[in-house]
């Protein structure tokens, strides 16, 4: 599985999804399209965003990856117009990081 993850990483989802096997990107700053583009989401598997601040890189990633699975880890809330393409937004207070890298993974 590949994954990308976009944006800071404080709770270390990137070390659990590597942890789980997932050959994993990183984006310390916003998700562009050249950014996606060159972290390799057209053969990406999954997109990760640990920040909705980042929300813009669902559309793009979507326009060039229609199968890539988007996965919004983030306390706070994504806006509407990303809201509905996403596949799973999860509140870190709520699961782990473990537990989240076990299911994307799985």
């Amino acid at each position: 599985m590949k994954a990308i993850v976009v944006g800071p990483d404080p709770g270390g989802l990137g070390e659990a999804l590597e942890a789980e096997g997932v050959e994993l990107t990183r984006i310390e700053a916003y998700g562009t399209r050249p950014a996606l583009e060159e972290a390799g989401v057209t053969e990406a598997d999954a997109l990760v965003l640990t920040e909705a601040a980042g929300a813009t890189a669902i559309p793009i990633a979507r326009d060039l990856n229609e199968d890539v699975r988007v996965v919004v880890y983030a306390d706070d809330d994504l806006p509407d117009f990303a809201r509905g393409q996403a596949d799973l937004i999860v509140d870190p207070r709520l699961l782990s990081v473990e537990a989240v890298a076990e299911e994307l993974a799985g």
